[in-house]
This record gives C-alpha cells, sequence and structure tokens, in this order.
C-alpha cells in the first residue's frame, strides 16, 4: 500500500460508485452481456441510494465495499431494481455470499419489487468465487445464485480490452493494475498508460475528467512519483492537444493545505483556491477575489473539495 492509499478514504465513497453511476450501461454491457441484452435501456436508469442505505444501515464492517442499488425496466416495461456489489479488498470474504443474500432479500421484503444481485470480485485470490449462498437443516433448505464475474480474469484478455470501445474497460484496466502492481514505479507507467489511451479514444471534455478522476483514485502513486506522472500527463496533453485535465489542482490543494497548515490555514488556502481558479478558469473577477477574502475557513475547505468538479466559477462560489 502506498502512503497515499493510507490517507485515502477507506469507506464506502469510492470511485467504484461514480464509475457505477455514469457508465451502468457500460458496465452491464462489459461485464454481464446477458443481462444487458433484458434491459429496455431507452428508458435509462434510476439510482436507488436512499433505498439502498435503508437496508444497509445496521451493516458494520471494516472492509472496503462499493454497492450500488440502481432501477432499471425489462424489455416488457416492468421496473427491476439491479443490486450491485463490488468487493474491492484484497482477502476472500467468508460472510459475502450470505451479505448478498441479506441484502437481496431485505430490498424484495421491504420494497416487492424483482432484485437481481450482481457480484463484482476485484481481489486477487483466484480461487475465491462465491456465485451462491445455501442454507439447510432438517429439510429446511434454501439456495440463492446470484451472477458473478471476477475481474483478475480479464487480465488474460488484456488486448481485448485495450480494443474495447466500452468506457468501462478502462475501469476495468485500472482496477485491475491496481490490484497487481505494488511497484510505485510500475504502477506509474500503468498509470499513464490508461491516461494517453484515454486521450485516444476521443471523448469529450467532459468524459476524460470524469474518467482521469477514476483512474487517479484507483491507481495511487507514492508521492515522489506525482510530480513526474503530472510532467508526463502535461506532455500528453501538448501532444494531444488536449488541455482537459488539470493534474496541478490535487498537487496544488495537497501543497495549499501544507502552506496552510505552516502560515496559517485560512491564507494558505485562499491563496491556493486563487491560483487553481486563474488556472481552471481564467482570470480571477473582482467579486470572486472579494468572496475568497470574506469566506470562513469552512468554506475555503468546501470549495477547495468542489473546484475539481465544479463546472464555472459560478457554480463553484455562488452567483454573485
Amino acid at each position: 500500500m502506498t502512503d497515499q492509499d493510507s490517507a485515502r478514504r477507506t469507506d464506502h465513497d469510492s470511485p467504484w460508485k461514480d464509475a457505477l453511476e455514469s457508465y451502468f450501461e457500460e458496465f452491464v454491457q462489459l461485464l454481464f452481456p446477458a443481462i444487458h441484452g433484458e434491459v429496455d435501456w431507452s428508458r435509462g436508469y434510476s439510482p436507488m441510494d436512499k433505498e439502498l442505505q435503508q437496508i444497509t444501515a445496521d451493516a458494520s464492517s471494516g472492509r472496503r465495499h462499493a454497492d450500488k442499488l440502481i432501477k432499471v425496466h425489462d424489455l416488457e416495461g416492468d421496473e427491476t431494481w439491479v443490486l450491485i456489489h463490488v468487493e474491492v479488498q484484497g482477502e476472500p470474504e467468508d460472510g459475502f455470499a450470505q451479505r448478498m443474500y441479506t441484502y437481496q432479500y431485505r430490498l424484495r421484503d421491504r420494497y416487492g419489487v424483482d432484485v437481481v444481485s450482481l457480484a463484482v470480485l476485484a481481489d486477487t485470490s483466484p480461487g475465491f468465487r462465491p456465485e451462491r449462498f445455501r442454507y439447510a437443516r432438517w429439510g429446511c433448505e434454501l439456495r440463492f445464485a446470484f451472477p458473478m464475474t471476477k475481474l483478475i480474469d480479464w487480465e488474460a484478455h488484456w488486448a481485448q480490452l485495450e480494443a474495447s470501445e466500452n468506457v468501462f474497460a478502462l475501469v476495468v484496466m485500472a482496477q485491475i493494475k491496481a490490484k497487481l502492481l505494488d511497484n510505485g514505479e510500475e504502477r506509474q507507467r500503468a498509470k499513464v498508460g490508461l491516461i494517453r489511451l484515454l486521450y485516444e479514444r476521443g471523448y469529450s471534455r467532459a468524459e476524460i475528467q470524469r474518467l482521469f478522476h477514476i483512474i487517479d483514485w484507483m491507481i495511487q502513486l507514492p508521492r515522489g512519483l506525482e510530480r513526474g506522472f503530472l510532467e508526463v500527463v502535461y506532455a500528453i496533453e501538448e501532444e494531444k492537444r488536449m488541455p482537459y485535465i488539470n493534474t496541478a489542482e490535487r498537487l496544488g490543494i495537497e501543497k495549499g493545505m501544507e502552506k496552510g497548515l505552516e502560515q496559517g490555514h485560512h491564507l494558505g488556502v485562499a491563496d491556493t483556491l486563487r491560483k487553481l481558479i486563474a488556472v481552471k478558469f481564467g482570470e480571477l473577477p473582482t467579486w470572486a477575489d472579494e468572496r475568497l477574502n470574506q469566506a470562513s475557513d469552512e468554506q475555503l475547505d468546501e470549495w477547495v473539495v468542489k473546484i475539481l468538479s465544479a463546472d464555472s466559477l459560478e457554480a463553484l462560489l455562488g452567483t454573485h
């Protein structure tokens, strides 16, 4: 684990949740193609975060899971809820299949809808392949089976992933590299390769930014290699004439926060924000400068987080 790994959040708010919500159709098409053909994608899909939270609120685990509940419609127009459970930790879990069943019956019991449970295993243990939960005693028996995919199986089909037009292939490649590579320089090379591939696919600016965020979070580097990675990405952007990803943002935030600790939190973060705004949105207007001067420490911290995803200065700081 890198030093950045320990600093990242280890709760359920992982890049997998972002990827599943943004690219759910592509996820199903790549990893569960038989199910993809059963869904009426013309009707779209809807995240059901509140409903999932209500049935998992009592789940206590130090392990890393990324659960997502999505509502879709089948070709006959009937509503179906798809429950995706991503196991992102490295070691197998004995209770995995039972938890899949527990979430399944809780959803059906509470909401009375059809639920399809899907398992995505991102660990590196070849023998860990739970596909069913079974309980039997004294003639009473329960069997619950669910579709499962093991991401490391795709390592043998790497060329297929590289050639795939499915955007979710990049997510799968990033997760595989993140799990299999421990050496910092190897991780850096793999990360650069995926970023280059990302630029070569002709995605929109918003698409590139979203995917960059996912890849950047999955493949974390030692701090000593971040600068080199940054320089390579700048070179790719210049080569492709696509200045879409301002990778200095996250590095700038970290340096700004460190500077804030040394010279005063408020001034350090405000100064960092001014620099990031200038790079992302251009010259800082007077009204924005005044808003930064008047902001509380809590407000500045909030803007530091939001600037990575803000589409405009107004969206970040509010209208003037």
